[in-house]
C-alpha cells in the first residue's frame, strides 16, 4: 500500500470512529455491559481460533530471532484468555461514569453549576507485543462510552486480528456500531505517523511500549498524548523507619519483578538508619543477584558483603531506568535531600517513603512532584488493577487531565452544566 492510499485508509478509519464515538457516548450502560460480557464468553469459546493465530505470531517471531522474553510477551495462553476475559467482566461489573453529575453548587443568580462527566471522544492507542492489549483497550473504550482505534506491534498482527474480529461481534449483539473499535490492519510503520497527526480522527493518543516508540509518538503527535517514558521509581528509607519493614518492602519493590515500569530503580537512605540498614537489604540484593551502583557513603557500607556486584555510582545511574537486576544507592543527609534529589532525578512515575514520623511522610506526600507517591508500601503497586480500576490503559506521568494509572476515569472529561428555572442574568 502506498503513502497516499494508506493515509486514506486512516482518514476513512477516523471519520468511522467519530461517527461511532457519538453513539458509543449515548449508549446505556446495559448495552455497554452486554457487550463486555458477550467478549468475555466469545473469549472462552474461541480457543482453537486464537491459539491457531498466536502460533503464527509465535512462529515467525521466533524465526527472526527475537529475544525470548519478547517472544514470551506475545503469548496467548489458555491462562492469559482467561484473565483478559475476567477483566472484561470486572468492568462490566464497575459503576459507569458515563453522564455522572457532581459538584453541583447553587449560586445567588438561582442557577445551579456543576460537572457532567463524557467520553473523550475517540483515542489512538499504540502498543507493543503484548496482545491482551488489544481486548484491555477494546473494554475499556466500550464502558467509557469511547471509540477507539488500536494499532499493535506488527510481531502480534494475526493474535490482534483474531481478537479484534471477537469484538466486533460483542459489539454487534449488543446492538453497538462495531466501528467504535477498529484496528489498523496492516504493520507498515508509516500508520503510526499518519495516526497520531490526524486530530481530525482521534482526540488523544496512548502510547504503551518501549521508550523509542513513545519518543516518535510524542515527537509527531498533533494531539495531545498520554504518557510515561521512564519509571525511575524510589524508595526512601527515612531515619525513623521501621527496619523490617523496610527491608520486606524495598525488597519487593525492586526484585519482585524486575521489567515493570513500577519498579524500584533507585533506593535512598538516611544517614541514621543506613550503618544498620544497608548491611541487610544489601545481603538480600547480592543473594538475588541484583547489582547495586552506589555512592561513596553507601559502597562504603556495602563493601564487606560476599558475593555483592558494588560499582561507582556516575551521574547518568540517579536517573537510569534499569528494568533489569540493578539499582542505584545513595545515602542522604535528610528527608530534604531525599525529595530534591528524586525531583531532579525521578521520572513522576512513582516514589516511595518508608518512615514511621507521620510529619515526614506527608511532607513527602505533598513535596515528591509525582503521579503516586507512597508512605510504607512498595512501589510495585502503582497499577490500575491494585488502585482498584478494573484494568488499566496506561501510565500517565503527565500533569494534565489523568495523572498516573489511567482507567475508566482517565478516558473521560468533565464539562460544565448549568440547571435553572428561567433565570435570566441582569
Amino acid at each position: 500500500m502506498n503513502s497516499t492510499d494508506l493515509q486514506a485508509v486512516i482518514a476513512h478509519m477516523g471519520a468511522a470512529a467519530r461517527a461511532a464515538s457519538s453513539r458509543m457516548a449515548a449508549a446505556s450502560t446495559a448495552s455497554k455491559n452486554t457487550a463486555l460480557i458477550a467478549l468475555a464468553r466469545l473469549l472462552r469459546e474461541q480457543p482453537a481460533a486464537l491459539q491457531a493465530a498466536n502460533a503464527k505470531d509465535i512462529a515467525a517471531a521466533t524465526a527472526a530471532n527475537l529475544a525470548a522474553p519478547l517472544v514470551d510477551r506475545l503469548k496467548l495462553t489458555a491462562a492469559i484468555v482467561e484473565t483478559v476475559a475476567q477483566g472484561c467482566e470486572q468492568i462490566a461489573a464497575m459503576p459507569d461514569p458515563i453522564g455522572e453529575i457532581s459538584g453541583l453548587a447553587l449560586r445567588p443568580s438561582g442557577i445551579q453549576v456543576g460537572h457532567m462527566r463524557v467520553p473523550l471522544g475517540v483515542f489512538g492507542m499504540i502498543y507493543e507485543s503484548r496482545p491482551n492489549v488489544t481486548i484491555e483497550a477494546a473494554s475499556l473504550a466500550i464502558k467509557s462510552g469511547n471509540a477507539c482505534i488500536l494499532r499493535g506491534g506488527s510481531e502480534a498482527i494475526h493474535s490482534n486480528l483474531a481478537l479484534w474480529k471477537l469484538v466486533q461481534v460483542a459489539l454487534t449483539e449488543a446492538g453497538l456500531p462495531p466501528d467504535a473499535v477498529q484496528l489498523v490492519q496492516t504493520t507498515d510503520r508509516a500508520a503510526v505517523g499518519f495516526l497520531v497527526a490526524s486530530p481530525e480522527a482521534v482526540d488523544v493518543i496512548i502510547p504503551r511500549g518501549g521508550k523509542g516508540l513513545i519518543e516518535r509518538v510524542s515527537r509527531e503527535a498533533k494531539v495531545p498524548v498520554i504518557k510515561h517514558l521512564d519509571g525511575n521509581c524510589h524508595v526512601y528509607v527515612d531515619a525513623s523507619a521501621d527496619l523490617e519493614l523496610a527491608l520486606r518492602v524495598t525488597d519487593n519493590a525492586k526484585t519482585q519483578k524486575y521489567s515493570p515500569c513500577n519498579a524500584a530503580e533507585s533506593l535512598l537512605v538516611h544517614e541514621a538508619i543506613a550503618p544498620a540498614f544497608l548491611p541487610r537489604i544489601g545481603a538480600l540484593f547480592a543473594a538475588k543477584g541484583v547489582e547495586m551502583r552506589g555512592d561513596a557513603a553507601a559502597l562504603a557500607l556495602l563493601q564487606a558483603l560476599p558475593g555483592a556486584t558494588l560499582v561507582p555510582a556516575t551521574e547518568q545511574d540517579w536517573a537510569e531506568e534499569y528494568l533489569a537486576p540493578v539499582i542505584s544507592v545513595a545515602v542522604v543527609a535528610s528527608l530534604d535531600g531525599a525529595i530534591a534529589h528524586i525531583n531532579r532525578f525521578g521520572s513522576h512515575h512513582t516514589d516511595a517513603i518508608l518512615t514511621d514520623s507521620h510529619t515526614n511522610a506527608m511532607r513527602f506526600l505533598r513535596e515528591v512532584d509525582s503521579a503516586s507517591v507512597m508512605v510504607n508500601a512498595s512501589t510495585r503497586f502503582a497499577d490500575g488493577f491494585e488502585y482498584g480500576l478494573g484494568a488499566e490503559i496506561g501510565i500517565s506521568t503527565d500533569k494534565f487531565h489523568a495523572r498516573g494509572p489511567v482507567g475508566i476515569e482517565g478516558l473521560t472529561s468533565l464539562k460544565w452544566v448549568v440547571l435553572g428555572h428561567g433565570e435570566v442574568r441582569n
